[in-house]
């Protein structure tokens, strides 16, 4: 397998982080994204949506982090990223569902980019932007958060996947995260779980 990736995109996080869950091993194929290289020809011939990721299965590339995720579950199913239970992997669907689709749209890097340059929208501004949007996300996902240690119990799930990477950010841009305890809770436990120590932005062999 090979994962075109970036070592700060939060989709290829959640990404690396499946894999290593899942002892699937791959090899790292870097897109520097500042650098614009998700814009050339050549990248676009693996993923005409020009963004990361992108994972390579041999002779298929799969992109979207969500379908790449559900495929690693299907193919790979242990460990599993979803509960028993249909009620409880609709709850952890929920949790992967409100970063996915509510808060990483507006706070990406390419919505960033469009507010600073096209919209004229100064540095402070787009960082605003961007910390009320997780504000709001980690708001509801704090009061749907279960025991612990992690979002949803005693077993890692795609929760967690999704979260991890999210609080990353947050922290990247100063966003103050004193009144959401559960997350930084579940983030903590996460954090001593070699999986997502080795998927962590500083380890990536991209990393600046």
């Amino acid at each position: 397998m090979r994962l075109y990736t970036y070592f700060r995109s939060s989709a290829a996080y959640r990404v690396r982080i499946a894999l290593n869950l899942k002892g699937v091993s791959y090899e790292s194929i870097p897109v520097n994204l500042l650098k614009g290289e998700q814009q050339g020809a050549e990248y676009q011939a693996v993923n005409p949506q020009k963004r990361v990721p992108a994972l390579d299965i041999g002779g298929t590339t799969l992109i979207q982090s969500p379908a790449i995720l559900e495929y690693l579950d299907e193919v790979y199913p242990e460990p599993p990223l979803l509960p028993v239970g249909a009620v409880n992997r609709a709850k952890v669907r929920a949790v992967a569902s409100l970063i996915a689709c509510d808060i990483h749209p507006l706070n990406n890097s390419g919505t960033l980019a469009y507010l600073k340059n096209r919209l004229g929208q100064d540095r402070a501004a787009a960082d605003e932007w961007y910390a009320h949007w997780v504000r709001e996300g980690f708001a509801a996902i704090e009061a749907l958060l279960e025991p612990g240690p992690y979002a949803f119990g005693s077993r890692i799930t795609l929760a967690d996947v999704y979260l991890v990477p999210q609080v990353f950010n947050a922290r990247r841009f100063n966003v103050p995260l004193d009144a959401y305890p559960k997350i930084v809770a579940v983030d903590a436990a996460c954090a001593a779980h070699k999986a997502f120590q080795d998927a962590a932005p500083d380890r990536q062999p991209d990393a600046a």
